[in-house]
């Protein structure tokens, strides 16, 4: 990070954890083109979010860029997990909740108001793995169905290895790993095992939190990650973000058309290229094992939860201006952390919900900006 004052509060922002840090009588922010200072009349905002871990990465490169916008602002940001998030903006104890998967019909009626879904990024789940002396592999759902339920439980199985004809597979043990905590990572990935293969649908299902036979859990994408790098013949499902930090491998999924895809910016935008003209008018929508020969099949929108309806209408404002930034010049950040771009015609849609942010009778964005 480059240098600035007040070195400690800025940290924190970007770590998403709120410590109580105050702005000095004068605090200047260096890296912006023209120094902004931030004089002790002016009010500093706090904003308080959290939520998936899916996106916390963009999300940790957003807070620190829109301070450079905006110094009054303070955006923090919890990577807690999707259903912390749910269950947080539900009881009002943040500002905003992050979720990969949409609320549910029962989720949304707990809330008291209207809670729109604006979605902010998108998103792979990858099947990583920690085999040392194997670069390549193919999955396809019936594989791995089985590996998570427990059925094959060696690398070289001939399943495997039917699908990766000249690759050597180790004879080592598999070790599962998946995610304890309600998880919209876990949403999607056994949502693509539900809709592409029975005996996990009959046997395991799809949500945030399942019951999975078999494996090692852990917290997080953070937690997952971690564990399968200390974990020999591992097997698991992260956020594409999370397995090229951490260096681990991960599969070439089959998807619809019977193509084996490797997750990638365009192979995730090609999935919601094929479904965004089914986007419904509240934005909840699934691209999991959409059509299309390019599209990568465990590919997902990942939300930012708000209330239509704010409270404090100061507050209200400088949270719908981050939000209108963040599908906006926010965007352009999203690439070299492999995240890929709204669709055009998501953000459309987008600005009309955010245009419908309210505190009692003050519309909160009055302009584009």
């Amino acid at each position: 990070m480059r240098t600035m004052q007040k070195v400690g509060c800025i940290a924190v922002a970007v770590l998403g954890v709120s410590m109580g840090c105050k702005p000095s009588d004068t605090t200047v922010d260096k890296t912006s083109d023209t120094s902004k200072i931030l004089t002790q009349n002016e009010k500093t905002i706090e904003i308080q979010g959290a939520g998936a871990s899916f996106p916390y990465p963009l999300y940790s490169k957003w807070m620190a860029e829109y301070q450079k916008v905006d110094p009054r602002i303070r955006v923090n940001y919890q990577s807690i997990g999707s259903g912390g998030g749910i269950r947080q903006i539900t009881e009002k104890i943040i500002d905003f909740g992050g979720s990969d998967a949409p609320m549910t019909n029962e989720e949304l009626a707990k809330a008291s108001g209207k809670i729109l879904h604006i979605p902010t990024t998108l998103g792979a789940v990858v099947v990583a793995y920690n085999l040392a002396e194997v670069s390549s592999l193919k999955l396809s759902s019936e594989v791995m169905a089985k590996i998570f339920l427990g059925e094959i439980q060696k690398w070289n199985d001939a399943a495997i290895a039917k699908l990766n004809d000249g690759v050597t597979l180790p004879n080592q043990p598999i070790s599962v790993v998946y995610r304890t905590d309600g998880s919209g990572t876990t949403a999607v990935f056994t949502e693509y095992l539900s809709k592409t293969n029975a005996s996990w649908k009959e046997k395991v299902g799809a949500g945030k939190s399942v019951k999975f036979p078999v494996g090692l859990g852990a917290k997080g994408n953070e937690g997952v990650s971690g564990q399968m790098k200390m974990t020999p013949g591992s097997i698991g499902y992260i956020e594409l973000a999370y397995a090229k930090q951490s260096g681990l491998a991960y599969a070439l999924v089959q998807n619809a058309q019977k193509q084996f895809v490797e997750p990638s910016l365009e192979s995730i935008s090609a999935a919601a290229e094929n479904v965004v003209a089914q986007i419904p008018e509240d934005l909840r929508v699934s691209i999991v094992d959409a059509p299309g020969e390019l599209s990568y099949p465990i590919s997902s929108f990942t939300y930012v939860l708000v209330y239509e309806e704010q409270a404090d209408a100061t507050q209200g404002v400088e949270l719908a201006k981050f939000l209108w930034w963040a599908v906006h010049d926010g965007q352009k950040f999203g690439a070299a952390l492999h995240y890929a771009p709204l669709p055009i015609q998501v953000v459309t849609k987008i600005e009309a919900k955010l245009r419908e942010m309210h505190s009692g009778k003050q519309v909160l964005l009055m302009t584009k900006s």
